[in-house]
């Protein structure tokens, strides 16, 4: 089953300290966005987060008409959307419209997991790169990003694929990997500096290989990500946006809220576009409107573009909240 991330991690970031070290650790040469490309968040707001099918979707223009940021799964392996469907939410250009793209862990659903075209090692057969199970997603392996095989199978396999689908960009996921620490602080994955600068270097590598693509991470919003350096570029400089979960609901991360203000506090993204900064929040339905205003008026009180639905395994209903 495709896994959209379980929203709070079993840890705290580490912060300063790994930033530090890797800041230090220059692997792929990255050149910024030139001002004026293709590369931006056309409006982030309202924004939908969802992973199910077109036809669990439902109307696909009354979607394309409400919201202007899509995130979607658009695996053409599990072809929940054609690259007409996805034309249709992109709305002319009007709508932005990306696909999850898992960089910290692999799903033994994927057909990645056990199949490659030659020349690619496939997750399941990259023993070497397996760091452990995620815990509470028995579907779910960590993978660590600095093995050069798993490197090359997202960049140029996974993500090519993706892209060919007609998307804008890629929701970067399990990004989360580079604060887990040498110890794995809870979460039975360890990432030592070399592995977490890996991670970064995937998102390197995506950015040299997409110049004109949309780069959204989820989650690992701390100082990790935000104070790091590849090869001299500063890792902000490669993503267009960021997005958080669980930062409102269903209790308040006051934590979260400083990494996102943080993030804010960068001005704008390497396009000159403004960075894009969501919230993505879970009440257990799409009926709770009194929660979700509640959600929805704290988010945008800080600048920030919110979403509430279902929860983060259950993102195959789009709540037409209209708030």
């Amino acid at each position: 089953m495709h896994h959209p991330r379980d929203g709070r991690p079993e840890y705290r970031p580490t912060g300063r300290a790994i930033a530090g070290a890797l800041g230090v650790v220059l692997l792929v040469f990255v050149g910024s966005a030139r001002a004026g490309s293709g590369r931006r968040v056309r409006a982030n707001a309202p924004w939908l987060s969802f992973y199910g099918s077109a036809e669990q979707m439902g109307d696909l223009q009354s979607v394309a008409e409400t919201f202007r940021l899509i995130n979607i799964d658009a695996d053409p392996d599990i072809a929940n959307f054609t690259p007409a469907q996805i034309r249709t939410l992109k709305a002319g250009g009007r709508n932005t419209v990306i696909t999850y793209l898992n960089i910290g862990s692999c799903e033994r659903s994927r057909r990645y997991w056990s199949r490659a075209p030659a020349g690619f090692i496939p997750c399941g057969g990259n023993r070497a790169a397996q760091i452990g199970p995620y815990r509470g997603f028995p579907d779910e392996v960590w993978m660590n990003p600095a093995n050069p095989d798993y490197q090359r199978l997202i960049v140029e396999h996974v993500a090519a694929q993706l892209a060919a689908t007609g998307v804008d960009g890629f929701f970067l996921d399990n990004m989360e990997i580079v604060e887990h620490g040498a110890t794995g602080n809870g979460t039975g994955a360890p990432c030592n500096r070399a592995c977490a600068a890996g991670a970064l270097a995937v998102v390197a590598r995506l950015r040299r290989a997409f110049p004109e693509f949309v780069f959204i991470m989820q989650n690992a919003t701390s100082a990790a990500t935000r104070e790091a350096v590849v090869n001299g570029v500063p890792f902000p400089r490669l993503l267009d946006g960021v997005s958080r979960e669980e930062v409102y609901t269903p209790r308040y991360d006051r934590d979260a809220e400083a990494e996102l203000l943080a993030w804010k506090n960068l001005g704008p993204a390497a396009s000159g576009a403004p960075l894009s900064i969501t919230t993505l929040d879970y009440v257990g339905n799409c009926s709770d409107r009194r929660r979700a205003l509640r959600v929805y008026t704290r988010s945008r009180s800080n600048g920030f573009s919110p979403y509430v639905t279902i929860s983060s395994a259950d993102q195959n209903t789009v709540c037409h909240w209209r708030l």
